[in-house]
């Protein structure tokens, strides 16, 4: 057993749920990779502009489906966070103090990406960069971030969140998606799905954390329901076979959230409850552990700076003075995706210098309230 593996064995408390930490290390896997491979940085006559490869072949769709792991992050996100008020609550820690150390968690490691960016972004014009290159890759850099907003709002409301039922937000989706797609209502009330159907794995996180969903025949009723929803409405409803945006396309899943996709994350989320056990014994091995323990630690970095990474990588290749397949190149062949796979290592590289230079932002926190912290502690990183 290695050095470090000892030191962050003898560092893990005796109570701390591995598996949550797992899952919660797939689920930014997932978002990293489905970014890396779904996202095309095409060069054309010195304009730099994003497509997608589920575009140019659409028959990929399916593939999406591996990477679309965002339900998993709310799900933990929601176990963890009412997890924690109870905790606090019970020490006496008021609820302004508690949200207080969870948003500074939350935003302090994003301060470091507008400073570099700005920074960027001038050098970049400075140098006679397209305008719209330089705006098609701060918006690559921007979009995910949405993210964090939805988090933080459902973590301010996790103590009336764990009183509420995840039927209402899913009813609720269903509904929009009826009033928008069916009646002929505004599109802007799509919209509403980004809070609703983002709750709905939330709320079954907190429903997680009050000793709900521990039965197998729960986690076996939403991964079953959830697949048979999701292509009953894929099939039958219209609804994109993709669960990732695509540019170009009537409809997409993801901005907002439609009622395929809430679905669908309701089957990740029974998928991940009974995986749970093979989880923990699988953690239970030091070496497992110290891998999913140290990726946890950098989760927050990891998903602020991975399409920097990628961007980066792309950038460096325009230096070869022309266009590198599965880098600048058009993804409309299996060419380009292999081409691209063949880059993820770059990718993970420019990665990995990415984390040393901003990793220490992403540490430098609060503890919470009435805790000494422990290393690895358990947090919700992103």
């Amino acid at each position: 057993m290695s050095e470090l593996t000892r030191r962050v064995e003898s560092a893990t408390p005796a109570h701390r749920d591995r598996a949550l930490d797992a899952v919660r290390a797939l689920a930014i896997g997932g978002v990293v990779l489905g970014h890396w491979l779904v996202t095309a940085l095409v060069s054309d006559s010195g304009t730099v502009r994003v497509t997608s490869p589920l575009r140019y072949m659409p028959y990929l769709a399916p593939l999406s489906w591996i990477f679309q792991t965002m339900a998993l992050f709310f799900l933990v996100g929601g176990q963890l966070a009412a997890r924690s008020r109870a905790s606090a609550r019970a020490r006496d820690v008021t609820y302004g103090r508690w949200l207080g150390t969870r948003m500074a968690r939350l935003f302090q490691p994003v301060v470091a990406v507008p400073a570099v960016w700005t920074l960027v972004a001038a050098v970049m014009l400075a140098l006679g960069a397209d305008l719209k290159t330089v705006n098609a890759l701060a918006k690559l850099v921007w979009s995910p971030l949405w993210f964090l907003l939805v988090f933080a709002a459902l973590t301010a409301l996790t103590p009336l969140i764990a009183r509420l039922h995840p039927v209402w937000p899913l009813a609720t989706v269903a509904l929009v998606d009826l009033t928008r797609f069916e009646l002929g209502g505004p599109a802007w009330i799509g919209w509403v799905n980004v809070a609703a159907g983002w709750l709905v794995p939330y709320c079954l996180g907190a429903a997680w954390a009050r000793n709900r969903l521990r039965s197998r025949t729960t986690g076996w009723a939403l991964l079953l329901g959830g697949a048979a929803a999701t292509a009953a409405l894929v099939v039958w409803a219209g609804y994109p076979a993709s669960m990732v945006g695509v540019p170009g396309a009537r409809i997409s899943n993801q901005a907002p959230p439609t009622l395929a996709a809430v679905a669908f994350g309701l089957a990740q989320c029974g998928a991940a409850l009974l995986l749970l056990g093979p989880l923990r014994r699988a953690l239970s091995r030091p070496a497992a552990w110290a891998f999913v323990a140290l990726a946890n630690l950098s989760a927050m970095t990891i998903f602020l700076w991975h399409q920097t990474a990628m961007i980066a990588v792309t950038a460096l290749g325009l230096l070869a003075g022309r266009a590198l397949p599965g880098l600048h190149t058009i993804p409309d062949s299996p060419a380009w995706v292999l081409a691209r796979l063949a880059w993820l290592p770059a990718f993970t590289l420019a990665l990995l210098m990415c984390r040393a230079a901003f990793h220490t932002h992403e540490h430098r926190r609060q503890e919470e309230p009435g805790h000494r912290a422990t290393v690895p502690e358990q947090r919700q990183p992103c």
